[in-house]
């Protein structure tokens, strides 16, 4: 059973619609890349799928009994969050909030996720660090790390490698991999579309034309063959 799937959907802001005609489920297990122009609503779409916006019309179904709080989300960093005055472990916890409820504190349990999350990363070392003092990079496992307490079941992640150089770039490709290989199902929005056909199972295309398959028959339709060979002869 899909543990998401969306229906007729049609997305947009004061009034006008950014992208309609969206139908696509994820299976678990899944590595959905959503690509498309800037402007084609894919960071519209991701925050509709975590209640943050309401639609214009369609459905999003969950299933595989899938709860809305169990959907971690790495979202696109501002100047001020990378200047955020709080240690890696408090960052880290923070995805726990989710778990806590009305509690006033962590739990034993929830601050050992934190640490089996911040091993697992390689920032353990780092937990008592100002997160503002931070690398691009590790700033990002950080924020991976903290999506990771609220869930392993599905994670939603907006533009991952952002600002990134290339060598860290590699290595955030290769640990959101390994975290799918390992069972979490992954809806990235990426503009990189080179490297969403290596690393996903299925493409979601946004714009004026809409795709959803797998990434062989991304690969194979006209749409596909258009954006490869344009961002390999960039």
């Amino acid at each position: 059973m899909a543990l998401l799937t969306v229906m007729d959907l049609a997305l947009g802001y004061d009034g006008e619609t950014i992208a309609q005609n969206l139908n696509f489920s994820v299976n678990s297990g899944d590595y959905l890349c959503i690509v498309g122009e800037n402007g084609s609503g894919k960071t519209t779409l991701m925050k509709t799928l975590l209640q943050l916006k309401t639609p214009i019309q369609g459905q999003i179904i969950h299933g595989d009994g899938l709860k809305p709080k169990e959907i971690g989300y790495l979202p696109q960093q501002t100047e001020v969050q990378r200047d955020f005055p709080a240690s890696v472990r408090e960052v880290v916890l923070s995805g726990c909030l989710s778990k806590s409820g009305i509690r006033p504190f962590y739990n034993k349990e929830e601050k050992q996720l934190a640490k089996e999350n911040m091993e697992r990363l390689g920032i353990l070392h780092l937990e008592r660090h100002c997160y503002r003092e931070l690398s691009g990079g590790q700033q990002q496992r950080v924020l991976l790390a903290r999506a990771l307490c609220a869930t392993k079941r599905l994670l939603l992640l907006d533009e991952p490698v952002s600002g990134l150089d290339p060598g860290v770039t590699a290595q955030m490709y290769d640990l959101i991999k390994e975290l799918n290989e390992e069972g979490t199902t992954i809806l990235m929005i990426s503009h990189d579309i080179l490297s969403a056909v290596q690393y996903a199972t299925h493409i979601l295309h946004m714009g004026d034309d809409v795709f959803f398959g797998t990434k062989e028959e991304y690969l194979e339709s006209p749409l596909g063959k258009m954006f490869v060979t344009r961002q390999k002869g960039d």
